[in-house]
């Protein structure tokens, strides 16, 4: 649930934008060497330029399995914005692609959701043309045939040596699945709106999901504790990639108005954009399920429908069920209010902060005001505790690894004359640097002790994990852009600031490389700023076919990559052949 701030981005963070839709890949390092150029470096007509840059961000290691109790990644982790970008690789060689064989792959499982209490049904909307209808989970009768990509690209589909070999043959592809499906998307996302559930509460959510990927001729897998789900599209014999969406709603009044699909549960509303994450997941699903039909899929996608993630604990709960077991890499979108549709944020390393929470209970004998050398001032060795310890700790690290302890509630005593014997303070800790956060709850221990002593008071602190920093890989935020390059309009690839907001994608960082993206949601023009987390939150629906498009490309991207199978050398650049 990353809250994007109002800090400015940091200037060479993001360099090069993207390109034209289908358009050749801009390079960030200028355009192609000329014969003459080519010849003088050592390069021989149609040869590729090697790239050796060693661009990863950190190497993880293990899998986090018990929140809070088992920290993996014990190194430091990369500082804010010093991160270099991931150079884009070499062009990649034309008619290389050969279509593999006809395969639709799937995890066995797929049990039944236990059955749950439907909320009435909401009140008449204007029709969305494509719409799910419940016991009718088929794809329209009107879908358009979707076009194949042939073995070798066509001429004035990819030159030979371009570096756009793919591009040109995979947006008609989109384009043709979205105009079948974009309305049905657009409705499933108005449903879930309609009908937002709570963490670990997400059964008829979780049902809506799993009978639509079993009508694709997929095989769900709910999750244990029956909420949430994973779904294999694709071969075995490639690599693996994990497309993530988050599906739980927050406990906050829906405030809309005028729209058809306000929330019809009191109190609870998807004021996160995670219906919108879930949808665009969803259609990326199928869309790469239909690839796999064709032999065009180079390998397998998990995708991950995670309960729980404002709770938080829903990541941990994938992990423990196997969810990222074989998964190579992982990708995300957010919904980010503040920047347009059709607009992708990227940044490299650290893009969300870990957040725990800290609970500091001070007793003493108590007494009275007449007389506090007689007793232990303990107000006003509280009041010590809850101005020293955030200035305490942030000179113990990095300043750059923005430690930040914040207090949202201080309590002590009942009456004026009578010092109290017992108070308490309570906060967050929040943190972008994965070694500063494992450090954090001893060192703040220690300060708290010394604090306290010098008061004669006692202390005691209770410290609760909540998730760790999302730090994006830079190789994975490079798959983010090429991707991008392919299938967004010109410029639609932007720089996007730190955010001190909590968002457990990053568990899944602590143990495989991957990236979070901000996905626009902000009508163009529109004079509103809709923040995340507020009762009158909304997306501007196109968002969700730029979402579709860029999880889509992206998880090709990287399966490419990555490889064909048999192939003795990645063949880079090859992307999305």
């Amino acid at each position: 649930m990353p809250e994007p701030d109002e800090e400015p981005a940091v200037p060479g963070d993001l360099p090069g934008a993207a390109v034209g839709r289908g358009a050749s890949r801009r390079r960030e390092t200028g355009p192609e060497p000329e014969p003459e150029r080519r010849r003088e470096a050592g390069l021989e007509e149609g040869s590729v330029e090697k790239d050796t840059t060693d661009t990863t961000a950190r190497r993880p290691s293990g899998s986090a399995v018990v929140q809070g109790a088992h920290m993996t990644y014990q190194g430091p982790g990369v500082m804010p914005g010093l991160e270099p970008p991931n150079p884009p690789g070499p062009a990649s060689t034309a008619g290389r692609a050969e279509a593999m064989p006809p395969t639709a792959g799937g995890t066995p499982g797929g049990e039944d959701v236990p059955d749950g209490t439907v909320p009435p049904e909401p009140p008449a909307r204007p029709p969305v043309t494509g719409e799910i209808v419940p016991g009718t989970p088929t794809v329209p009768a009107a879908a358009p045939a979707v076009p194949t990509v042939p073995a070798v690209p066509t001429a004035g589909a990819a030159s030979a040596g371009s570096a756009v070999l793919g591009g040109a043959v995979l947006q008609p592809q989109l384009d043709a699945f979205l105009a079948a499906h974009e309305d049905e998307l657009i409705a499933f996302r108005r449903d879930l709106h309609m009908h937002p559930e709570l963490g670990y509460s997400e059964h008829r959510t979780t049902r809506k999901i799993a009978e639509r990927l079993r009508a694709a001729g997929l095989k769900p897998v709910i999750l244990p504790k029956g909420t949430g789900l994973f779904c294999d599209v694709g071969p075995t014999d490639g690599g693996t990639v994990a497309l993530r969406a988050d599906i739980d709603a927050l406990p906050l009044q829906d405030e809309k108005e005028g729209v058809p699909y306000r929330s019809t549960v009191p109190g609870v509303a998807h004021a996160c954009g995670h219906d919108a994450h879930t949808s665009i997941v969803l259609g990326a699903g199928l869309f790469l399920a239909q690839q796999a039909e064709a032999g065009l899929l180079p390998g397998r996608v998990r995708l991950l429908f995670q309960p729980a993630e404002e709770t938080p604990g829903g990541a941990l709960d994938v992990m423990a069920a196997g969810g990222i077991a074989g998964v190579d890499r992982a990708f995300a979108l957010h919904c980010d209010p503040r920047i347009e549709v059709g607009e992708l944020g990227l940044r490299t390393g650290p893009i969300t902060a870990a957040c725990d929470k800290v609970y500091v209970k001070v007793t003493g004998p108590g007494g009275h005001t007449a007389r506090p050398h007689l007793t232990a001032d303990l107000v006003y060795a509280l009041a010590k505790i809850v101005t020293e310890l955030p200035s305490a700790l942030s000179r113990r690290v990095d300043p750059r690894s923005s430690l930040s302890l914040v207090w949202g509630r201080v309590s002590a005593g009942s009456v004026a004359n009578a010092i109290p014997d017992d108070g308490i303070a309570e906060g967050t800790v929040r943190c972008l640097d994965d070694d500063a956060w494992h450090r954090a709850p001893e060192m703040m221990k220690a300060l708290l002790q010394s604090v306290a002593a010098a008061y004669d008071v006692e202390a005691s602190l209770e410290y609760v994990r909540g998730v760790p920093p999302t730090v994006n890989e830079a190789t994975s935020v490079q798959m983010f852009r090429d991707a991008a390059a392919q299938v967004l309009d010109e410029e639609g690839v932007v720089p996007t600031p730190q955010s001190l907001g909590g968002e457990d994608f990053g568990w899944y960082l602590e143990s495989i490389p991957g990236a979070l993206a901000r996905l626009g949601v902000r009508t163009p023009g529109s004079p509103g700023e809709y923040d995340l987390h507020r009762g009158d939150f909304d997306v501007d629906e196109s968002c969700i076919a730029v979402g579709v498009r860029v999880l889509s490309a992206t998880a090709l991207t990287a399966l490419w990559e990555g490889g064909r199978p048999g192939d003795t050398e990645p063949i880079e650049g090859a992307a999305l052949a």
